[in-house]
């Protein structure tokens, strides 16, 4: 089922995204964590992609399985940096061949290495030239990745809304944001993408931050500014695990009722393969979601 038709629904919705094994020795253990996530019957999953594709077969078969087993629509990615057009077109046919409908269309992450080397001689230097292959290749439903804090790369938000259009105006279907823990970033990146002409749903993502670890991380994944009362509940509990868990979960729900109490339908959520993080966040959202 294509996330287009899901999200005609006028219904508030929760969606969750996991990730596949590097090995194959692990995919099993994947494939039961993924299976307790659907069962929350979140509206849809999506099933991120390894660096350079290493990942890829793995993410077909958990986003395959998933949709065959539990009826859930899931979203895969694909990445295209440093990749071919050959080795694109034939990632492409493998989704065909394993009926994948929703694709996440990325550039990817540069590495330290790709960073300062020449490439000049690449297939694909942005996400909209992997946009353009998959409308042309197929009927997907494509969705794209969004950065309400500014790409990285951007010189200033002018211009990276300026390349969120062009992606937009590719074939993009929908976007989701990375992640971010003050709901005020979203809404001003809402309003001046929704001025420049960009129409298409946005999804916000939010991370649960569950343990003191996890923020380094999320620093360096996304560049997030950490409001203060967010830093004040990590120096109050980020010492006592079980304590930092909750309150981590009680801010990202705070989050999320935020965002749908200013008319937001469609959060998701970055689970990082934790069931029962996803379970207690749809718990606390019962109601408001029923």
């Amino acid at each position: 089922m294509k996330l287009t038709d899901v999200l005609k629904k006028d219904k508030l919705t929760l969606s969750f995204e996991v990730f596949p094994p590097k090995t194959e020795t692990t995919l099993e253990d994947v494939l039961a964590t993924t299976q307790k996530i659907a069962a929350l019957r979140p509206a849809f999953v999506s099933v991120t992609y390894g660096a350079g594709g290493g990942t890829s077969r793995y993410t077909l078969a958990i986003a395959e399985n998933m949709y065959k087993t539990t009826g859930v629509p899931t979203l895969a990615h694909l990445t295209c940096i440093s990749s071919t057009r050959q080795t694109v077109a034939e990632r492409i046919a493998d989704m065909k061949a394993h009926g994948i409908e929703n694709v996440m269309a990325l550039r990817g992450d540069l590495t330290p290495e790709q960073k300062g080397s020449d490439r000049s001689d690449w297939d694909y230097h942005h996400a909209c030239e992997l946009v353009r292959e998959l409308k042309a290749a197929g009927d997907f439903c494509i969705g794209g990745a969004c950065y309400p804090e500014v790409h990285p790369e951007s010189v200033d938000s002018r211009e990276d809304i300026s390349h969120l259009k062009e992606k937009v105006d590719a074939g993009c279907d929908f976007l989701t944001s990375q992640m971010f823990f003050d709901n005020s970033l979203y809404y001003s990146f809402l309003y001046r993408v929704r001025e420049a002409g960009i129409t298409v749903p946005i999804f916000p993502g939010i991370m649960p931050i569950t343990s003191a670890t996890q923020i380094k991380r999320a620093i360096e994944l996304s560049g997030s500014f950490m409001p203060h009362r967010f830093l004040a509940l990590v120096d109050r509990f980020g010492q006592d695990p079980e304590a930092m868990k909750q309150a981590g979960i009680a801010y990202a729900t705070d989050q999320i009722i935020d965002l749908y109490a200013n008319g937001v339908r469609n959060v998701h959520v970055y689970t990082m393969n934790k069931p029962d993080v996803a379970a207690k966040i749809m718990d606390n959202l019962s109601a408001i979601l029923n």
